[in-house]
């Protein structure tokens, strides 16, 4: 459950299969196609299908009834009106995700592994920068992606096109990734010592910045067709950014929106995040955001 929202967690993780092997993972060969179907619950129950095979959609059906019958440890909230007990339930979430987090970065940090989790709002191009930054890099930089989508795996399909190495995490209600979400991820990607793995959230400028997934820095991204007022209008998510980028900055000559107004609202905000401004489609200002990218990549571990 969300802390804020009340949003399900449910989620289908699929690790998509990709044409060929790049060579710094070791050769020519062909990835297997994985899928893991995972439902969160206060006991953290697991279902798993494997997508190379043929099921009977019943297979993945797992009941309420289900759940009490293997005695899993559900939350009935009763009484909502008495004091504490809505805050008493949602510290105890965060508290298990906070849990979870700290073990996905040690497990990081003992492979010698970079990871970021990119939050931005629907349509300011995590994608499209995500896209550019495996194709500009291809050769100097090791990238593989964790794409959070509530639907869909149309963005993993394009960053895979790319040349990323990607997982998909349908997260169906859920309105952001969570901790136990990206240590599946993680596993399923395995990603290489020295390598950096971005973990695109869904696209949401209030929930995801509520949950530490293990990230060693937060990037936000936001764009200039949304109005440069929501550093002032979403302060917690930028409060939390290590980075932010301002996307689209080819469109400024045909939008209203102005920079310095952006800047001022986000120095107010967030004083200590550095700022860049990029075009991800014509890949203007981009050098600055993969210099900012290999200056935190460690080195390779043996």
């Amino acid at each position: 459950m969300c802390g804020s929202c009340g949003c399900g967690s449910s989620a289908v993780i699929t690790l998509l299969p990709e044409r060929t092997v790049p060579a710094w993972m070791g050769g020519q060969g062909r990835l297997s196609r994985r899928a893991a179907r995972v439902h969160h619950h206060a006991h953290g129950n697991l279902l798993v299908a494997d997508f190379d095979h043929k099921h009977d959609p019943a297979d993945f059906e797992h009941s309420h009834e289900h759940d009490h019958e293997h005695g899993h440890d559900h939350v009935h909230v009763v009484g909502l009106s008495e004091p504490g007990r809505t805050v008493e339930l949602q510290q105890k979430v965060l508290a298990k995700n906070d849990d979870l987090a700290e073990r996905n970065r040690e497990w990081l940090r003992e492979r010698g592994i970079l990871a970021i989790n990119l939050m931005s709002s629907p349509g300011s191009g995590k994608t499209t920068l995500l896209e550019r930054t495996t194709k500009d890099q291809a050769g100097k930089m090791r990238l593989s992606v964790i794409e959070g989508d509530q639907e869909t795996a149309l963005d993993a399909r394009r960053i895979q096109a790319a040349g990323s190495r990607v997982i998909q995490i349908n997260t169906g209600v859920g309105c952001h990734l969570d901790a136990e979400m990206v240590a599946h991820g993680l596993r399923g990607l395995d990603p290489p010592s020295g390598s950096i793995v971005v973990i695109e959230n869904v696209g949401n400028l209030v929930c995801p910045a509520l949950f530490d997934l293990g990230e060693e820095a937060r990037v936000v991204l936001a764009s200039v067709t949304e109005g440069a007022d929501k550093p002032l209008k979403y302060p917690h998510m930028f409060r939390q950014a290590d980075l932010v980028l301002l996307n689209k900055t080819d469109l400024l000559p045909y939008v209203d929106f102005d920079v310095r107004e952006y800047a001022s609202g986000l120095r107010k905000v967030t004083p200590d995040a550095l700022f860049l401004q990029v075009s991800a489609t014509t890949g203007d200002g981009m050098q600055a955001w993969f210099d900012w990218l290999r200056r935190r990549t460690p080195a390779p571990r043996d």
